[in-house]
């Protein structure tokens, strides 16, 4: 059937899932904030779509963020070690 899943993957998993959970909580602050300052039935009505795509920015910027900062750690990491 399937593999049982070691406690390191689940960390990983676990941890991936609440990046991508704070970012669209992120994302929906955002999207509610614009709304609220400049209230207009038109921004109401696009909200959702705002949430998804601010949140999905979001956690982009996260993941390379991550990325650089992982990168730049594995760099310095090497250099050290020479």
């Amino acid at each position: 059937m399937g593999e049982a899943m070691t406690p390191a993957r689940k960390g990983t998993i676990a941890r991936e899932w609440i990046i991508f959970a704070l970012s669209f909580g992120l994302g929906g602050h955002i999207a509610f904030g614009l709304v609220l300052h400049s209230p207009s039935p038109e921004r109401w009505q696009a909200m959702g779509w705002n949430v998804l795509f601010i949140g999905l920015f979001v956690y982009i910027a996260v993941q390379a963020g991550r990325s650089f900062y992982l990168a730049i750690r594995s760099r310095r990491s090497k250099h050290g070690a020479d």
